[in-house]
């Protein structure tokens, strides 16, 4: 059960917690703004019924170019040797004691030394996004602490939601882990039950991706496949998505991209059709686990994938991941739902945290003076 293992690490839980959810006090001010920048809680309570209403004091809401964001990746941005840089920094070796504990293997050895078709099995390369991921924080945390303190936003890409939610407050980093190492498992096992994959594609503006999906599906069914799945997994920026599906609908479209209006198709190197109907009964052992984890609601703005609208709750964000494993990602409309703002009003500081820079591209094809703030936080060594 989750609370034997748990217990397991739960002396060194504790120290880690001061970094991933407790080293930042952040006030209630830094919820509900949509904008980057926290608003200001009232000060003066409201007036009795009947008496003079104080003047109202116009407070300067704080600059976004004062404020942080955090994105976190997902799985497919995992590569050997990600984390070296990263074990100077405080509780990172640690996080990876922890973790061995959890998962039953040398987490830290497959980051650093492979071999890589072992951290690509969804398995491990989940749980080794996440470690990484946070610890990238602890990087950030060391150098520029004013980027962990000002953070008012984060939002991750698929199993990325974990680790942000970790940051946030809202869960505890060795029960996140957890459930990662659960929700991997069972969607490697979804995968094994047919055969399926994700295709990246960049279309012309005339693409009509759904239509695209119809057809395969529907020359799957003259293959005899029943009930064939074929559909939009991923929403990354303007005209480019990944579709998930039946192996042979994800065939279909590649020899018939040039009719179907597509400038490149290319196979993802995932085990199956995440985010897809395929991952229906991985949905069970994911609800299961978060049953028993502690959830809270998130410190700071936290988006969703299924919707790219913020958290709200413990039960939103419990409902929320089930949901995430079927329903695609919008990366697209997050990263719309975080950078809208007024025409010449500043964007947030914001920083990739984890292995790869897939998500600041993507930000970049969606709101390119957002990028201009961008900054990747590496985890392998360099010389700064």
């Amino acid at each position: 059960m989750l609370a034997s293992v748990v217990v397991a690490a739960a002396a060194s839980r504790g120290k880690l917690r001061s970094l991933v959810s407790g080293s930042r006090r952040l006030s209630s001010s830094h919820l509900g703004s949509q904008d980057g920048a926290p608003h200001p809680p009232p000060e003066t309570p409201a007036p009795l019924l009947g008496s003079e209403p104080p003047a109202m004091e116009r407070r300067p809401r704080k600059d976004p170019s004062d404020c942080s964001v955090l994105l976190f990746p997902g799985q497919g941005s995992q590569f050997v040797g990600m984390g070296r840089g990263l074990l100077k920094y405080p509780n990172v070796k640690e996080m990876f004691t922890v973790a061995q504990k959890l998962l039953g293997y040398d987490l830290l050895s497959l980051c650093l030394e492979g071999p890589e078709e072992e951290l690509m099995k969804t398995v491990h390369c989940q749980p080794a996004v996440f470690v990484t991921s946070l610890a990238a924080v602890e990087r950030l945390n060391h150098e520029n602490p004013k980027a962990i303190e000002t953070c008012v936003a984060a939002a991750g890409f698929s199993v990325g939601e974990f680790a942000a939610l970790v940051f946030s407050g809202a869960m505890n980093y060795a029960e996140a882990l957890y459930a990662v190492k659960v929700r991997a498992e069972a969607m490697q096992k979804a995968s094994e039950l047919v055969a399926s994959g994700m295709l990246s594609v960049i279309g012309r503006p005339q693409a009509q991706y759904k239509h695209a999906c119809v057809q395969a599906k529907e020359h799957c069914t003259s293959l005899g496949i029943k009930e064939p799945v074929c559909s939009v997994a991923n929403y990354l920026f303007p005209d480019g998505r990944v579709i998930a599906g039946h192996q042979k609908a994800l065939d279909f479209l590649q020899q018939n991209s040039r009719r179907l209006q597509f400038v490149r198709t290319k196979p993802v190197p995932v085990s199956g059709a995440f985010h897809s109907e395929l991952m229906e009964s991985a949905t069970e052992p994911l609800r299961e686990v978060l049953r028993q984890v502690e959830v809270r609601r998130p410190e700071i703005n936290v988006y969703s994938n299924v919707d790219g609208k913020r958290y709200m709750n413990e039960s939103h964000v419990r409902r929320q991941l089930v949901k995430q494993l079927v329903s695609p990602v919008k990366w697209e409309q997050t990263l719309h739902e975080i950078y809208e703002r007024t025409q010449g009003r500043k964007f947030p500081h914001t920083y990739e945290v984890g292995p790869g820079k897939q998500l600041g591209a993507t930000l970049q094809k969606c709101n390119r003076k957002a990028f201009k703030t961008y900054a990747h936080v590496e985890v392998t060594t360099y010389e700064d």
